[in-house]
């Protein structure tokens, strides 16, 4: 640019003077005829050799010229010789416009008219587009979550009876279907829908769901009505949840807090309005619903609140227990009752804004006190603990893990609740009034149908409060006497008669010396005398006759399965045995040599009503029929002329009393054809007693004298022929080692005859 302005310069000095002006002209001619000048040359001259160039790209050159002359148009010497035609260049502008070679062609812009640059269609579509996209998207997310949704919901195939019985809980029930157990969140009655007064019904709905009857499951109304009566109080004083989202939860959810449960809690409520009638759904909630101080359901709550049925509830306590729901433990009117009066008076307004009753109805209402008359909620008494407690042993036997955890299990068991309460009176009257007396504090019964080898009662101890230990069937202990039945049953399997005589004389085999109570001896007794009277010798020399082994495989082949040793002295009950096993023995008897296992359980099913066990009864015969018959009928005459005289009831009994060395067992174990029962009478710490086997043997008969007032009277089996007879075993008699027979003692016969005492070494 200096070169340029040196070359310049020259023409105006003195020496060309006169040439100036001319050249001044042309250059300011020339200058208003020129295009707009770009801000430097060499990017001009580098454009138009690229137009050249490029022939083909003429459009985008042109659209480029046009960019460049709207920029610059403000700055063109065009412009600003138009804008003031009187004004004279600037130096600066002579310059620019003389500096241009005259040999740079401008290439001329065609004037073109402005387009209106318009957007396409698929532009003008495109907000569109993505909403569609965000809705498609938001929709395949709401349909995966909702079938997500749908494959995490519990199986509701069952939900008739499911929404019946809530999760967690266990009911055990008599032969009769009576009530004996309820464990976990159970109703211990429940009512039908007509049994409960419309008034508390109306209580219930003003204030858990007043627009129960509209919606279908899910009340948008009241979930926003709760959200606003919440916020507006500071606390939680409504809640938004349904009845029937109550009902729900109750069956098949838990009390977790979690977006996800309530949205299980909503399907779930919709699912059973589908199957459910208002009427239904409405009854199964008042039966289960949790109302404080162990009450599931409405008859529970009246009667532990109130000590009243249901039809007998006034207006004001129906409001209050239809208070209690939201908040059982806040709202008790046991442990709070000014909240309680406070929370019934909000449900009186409720019910009036429902128009359930008038405001003078309310008013009146609202002025009376809350009359408590608190009980132990119905059925909740255990009649039968020991019983339970067996049964609730069996089950991990019985079932998985899961299915007893999951609960909502029913459980039908054998139990007849009317013998049961018998026998549980009988043993406590036995302790108290013989007890003291005689110097025991505990005593057991258990009853068995020898026919099927159910267990009708139970009853393990006298107290169940102080002592869980079930004297029935974990205690063991020598059955004295009892077991020489067992002694002679396997004599009469082996050929004998009742009638074949045995010494009943002193004597000492192989060291050991069995003596008769009060040493009285007979000298000579047939095995049947020597059973009525309970006599020890003929019965050690009965067991030395047949042998060890035949005898104490016949009696574990009776029902007897602790061990027996092969002693001389097991022939008076030595060896020690359940108070269960052995009346088992004594029930395959009377079952004429039929032996069943004892059981309690009857069916299991669970909520869906599926049956998950079913007992099945297996006999199997370990005698044969004429044996037992001569058995039951020498048993028979025990109790007739014999020791077991205080368990007559007016009809035919077979039994026999035992008694264990210083009397520290007393025993009785006797049957009719229909039922069997054993008693046992004595101390947990072996503690000697000072009574006998009458005082067992009259426990027996208190007992069944109740019983059998509901089992029609049926006679024993007739005694067989004797002659000819021939045994079922083979018997292997014992040789002894060394034997030595006693003299006979001078003795007088008791006045009266005591019961029998063995001596055992």
């Amino acid at each position: 640019m200096a070169k340029q302005i040196s070359e310049i310069r020259p023409s105006v000095d003195s020496r060309s003077s006169q040439v100036l002006p001319s050249k001044l002209g042309k250059a300011k001619d020339r200058s208003l005829k020129l295009d707009p000048i770009p801000e430097s040359t060499d990017s001009l001259r580098k454009k138009l050799k690229d137009k050249r160039r490029q022939q083909k790209q003429q459009e985008k050159q042109r659209k480029q010229a046009l960019r460049h002359k709207s920029k610059r148009r403000k700055t063109s010497p065009r412009r600003i010789a138009a804008s003031n035609p009187d004004s004279k260049p600037s130096e600066k502008e002579l310059v620019k416009a003389l500096a241009v070679p005259v040999s740079v062609e401008t290439v001329p812009v065609r004037q073109r008219p402005k387009r209106v640059v318009r957007r396409s269609t698929s532009s003008r579509w495109r907000p569109l587009k993505r909403l569609g996209i965000l809705l498609g998207v938001t929709g395949v997310a709401c349909a995966g979550g909702w079938v997500a949704l749908e494959l995490n919901l519990p199986d509701t195939t069952h939900m008739e009876t499911e929404t019946q019985v809530r999760a967690g809980t266990l009911t055990l029930k008599s032969a009769d279907g009576s009530i004996l157990f309820q464990d976990g969140p159970a109703s211990h009655k429940k009512v039908k829908i007509d049994q409960i007064p419309r008034q508390l019904q109306q209580a219930f709905i003003a204030t858990e769901d007043r627009r129960f009857f509209e919606h279908d499951g899910i009340d948008g109304q009241g979930i926003l009505r709760a959200m606003v009566t919440n916020v507006l109080s500071g606390e939680l004083a409504e809640g938004g949840s349904t009845i029937t989202q109550q009902l729900a939860r109750m069956t098949y959810l838990n009390q977790e807090r979690s977006i996800l449960r309530k949205l299980k809690e909503a399907r779930l409520s919709q699912k059973i309005e589908d199957k459910l009638s208002k009427t239904q759904i409405l009854e199964r909630y008042l039966n289960q619903v949790y109302l404080g101080s162990g009450a599931y359901g409405v008859a529970d709550a009246a009667w532990v609140y109130f000590g009243k049925s249901l039809d007998q509830l006034n207006l004001q306590e129906s409001a209050t227990l239809a208070g209690l729901p939201a908040a059982p433990s806040l709202y008790s009117p046991l442990s709070n009752p000014k909240v309680a009066k406070e929370r019934r008076n909000l449900v009186l307004e409720r019910m009036v804004r429902a128009e359930a009753i008038t405001p003078d109805m309310a008013a009146k209402a609202k002025k009376s006190p809350i009359a408590l008359n608190p009980k132990v909620p119905p059925n909740a008494q255990d009649h039968s603990p020991y019983f339970t407690a067996y049964l609730q042993q069996q089950l991990p036997e019985l079932l998985s893990k899961d299915v007893l955890a999951q609960g909502g299990l029913e459980i039908e068991t054998t139990l007849n609740l009317k013998w049961q309460k018998a026998a549980a009176s009988t043993i406590k009257d036995a302790v108290y009034h013989d007890g003291y007396a005689q110097r025991f504090d505990q005593a057991a019964l258990v009853s068995l149908d020898p026919r099927n080898g159910e267990i009708k009662t139970m009853v393990g101890g006298n107290a169940f409060e102080q002592s869980q230990f079930n004297r029935v069937t974990q205690s063991r202990r020598q059955p004295g006497s009892t077991f020489k039945a067992l002694v002679y049953t396997a004599a009469i399997a082996s050929g004998f008669s009742p009638h074949d005589g045995f010494p009943d004389a002193p004597f000492i085999v192989d060291g050991y010396q069995p003596n008769n109570y009060g040493h009285v001896y007979k000298g000579w007794m047939s095995m049947n005398q020597a059973l009525t009277k309970s006599a020890n010798i003929p019965a050690v020399r009965v067991f030395m006759a047949v042998g060890f082994e035949p005898t104490i495989k016949l009696a574990r082949e009776l029902g007897i399965q602790s061990p027996l040793k092969p002693y001389y002295s097991t022939a008076l009950g030595a060896n020690e045995v359940s108070l269960l096993e052995l009346t088992r023995a004594y029930g395959t008897l009377a079952a004429q040599g039929y032996r069943t296992q004892p059981y309690g359980i009857r069916s299991i099913r669970n909520r869906q009503g599926k049956v998950l066990f079913q007992h099945k009864t297996a006999k199997q015969r370990v005698l044969d029929s004429s044996s037992s018959a001569i058995m039951t009928w020498m048993l028979q005459q025990v109790v007739t002329t014999g020791t077991g005289k205080p368990a007559q009831i007016g009809r035919p009994v077979a039994g026999k009393t035992g008694t264990s060395e210083h009397n520290r067992d007393l025993w009785f174990v006797g049957y009719i054809p229909q039922l069997v029962t054993g008693v046992w009478l004595g101390n947990d710490d072996n503690y000697p007693t000072t009574g006998s086997s009458a005082t067992a043997a009259a426990t027996w008969g208190n007992f069944m004298k109740q019983t059998v007032k509901d089992i029609p009277a049926q006679s024993f089996p007739a005694l067989p022929k004797l002659a000819g007879r021939k045994g079922s075993i083979k018997p292997k008699s014992v040789k002894p080692k060394r034997i030595r027979n006693l003299p006979m003692p001078q003795q007088e016969e008791p006045a009266t005859e005591p019961a029998e005492r063995e001596t055992l070494d």
